[in-house]
């Protein structure tokens, strides 16, 4: 989109401002310049690297897998300052994201597109799926919202804030209708009034919550009976300030209920977005979207170049 370059930069500019909070840290770039200066690279200075990769939530096993290859360079003398350490360690972490990057196709045999989305309470579900249905309005989309979380009749009105300002319909139910009616009905009236795209949200749940969970796949079973293809994405919304507590939410929703695509949000308030590279060794789910703050402009696409920038607070090559 037409946006992105503005959208990659605000994100480095977040990951920058996270870091120069109290307790962050700076910059994993800044931070290592310092330190290090215009010496060679050697074993300290990996240290400090490791030191300041499992500051940012990289998790112990990445952070090994990212440290064993700068030995091998540093070994064979390829790396002669933290300019090319910095850059060596840039392109093992485009590497490492570049298989997640997977956009979100929303072309399929049947219309609507049924999107459902999952997470746990105060992850930005319901902000997420506002954001994504003005951005689906601009690209020319019939969007309809179903407001599945029944639990909360605050959840409904905030969820029809959102499709007033975007454009899209939205179908609700009373408060404590069965989240599956809502889905099935939602789905109904998306077929007859051509929409292309339906998004469903559900309820906030603690992924350890097993009645829960089973409403989930009560959902997918009940949208299955008017479209056996149906869901076509189950879009796990996960907050980033989390850290490794968002690596087990996504395993549990997951092994539950079939995740296909991950929305990271609130990267602008954590300068600990490394979780991002433990869930795509781990999980390898495609990163459809991230979110850095409140506005529909605070949330785009997910790029492995711009969050390696971001990442590591450095100058971002689509500036």
């Amino acid at each position: 989109m037409a946006d992105s370059p503005r959208f990659f930069q605000r994100l480095r500019n977040v990951f920058s401002r996270a870091s120069d909070k109290p307790n962050s840290g700076s910059g994993i770039a800044a931070e290592l310049t310092r330190l290090i200066g215009p010496r060679r690279i050697d074993a300290d200075a990996l240290e400090e690297l490791e030191t300041r990769l499992l500051a940012a939530d990289v998790g112990v096993e990445v952070t090994e897998t990212l440290l064993e290859d700068l030995r091998r360079r540093v070994a064979r003398q390829e790396l002669g300052d933290v300019q090319a350490l910095l850059n060596a360690l840039r392109e093992d972490i485009v590497r490492l994201l570049k298989p997640v990057e997977q956009a979100l196709s929303y072309e399929s045999a049947e219309r609507p597109f049924v999107i459902l989305v999952v997470g746990v309470n105060g992850s930005g579900k319901t902000t997420t799926i506002g954001k994504l249905a003005n951005r689906l309005q601009r690209e020319g989309k019939q969007v309809m919202l179903a407001a599945g979380d029944t639990f909360r009749a605050a959840a409904v009105e905030q969820l029809g804030i959102w499709a007033e300002r975007s454009g899209a319909e939205l179908i609700a139910q009373t408060t404590g209708a069965d989240p599956a009616a809502v889905g099935f009905d939602a789905l109904g009236a998306a077929r007859s009034r051509g929409a292309d795209v339906l998004i469903i949200d559900t309820a906030g749940r603690l992924q350890a919550q097993a009645q829960l969970m089973e409403e989930l796949k009560k959902i997918r079973r009940v949208l299955g009976k008017l479209d056996p293809t149906a869901p076509h994405e189950v879009l796990l919304v996960l907050d980033a300030n989390q850290g490794q507590n968002a690596l087990r939410q996504a395993e549990q929703f997951t092994a539950d209920v079939g995740v296909s695509g991950l929305v990271l949000t609130k990267l602008d308030g954590s300068a600990k977005g490394g979780i991002v590279l433990a869930i795509a060794r781990k999980l390898k789910l495609p990163i459809r979207y991230v979110g850095i703050g409140e506005t529909s402009e605070d949330f785009g696409p997910f790029s492995a170049e711009a969050f390696a920038d971001a990442l590591l607070s450095r100058g971002s090559r689509h500036d």
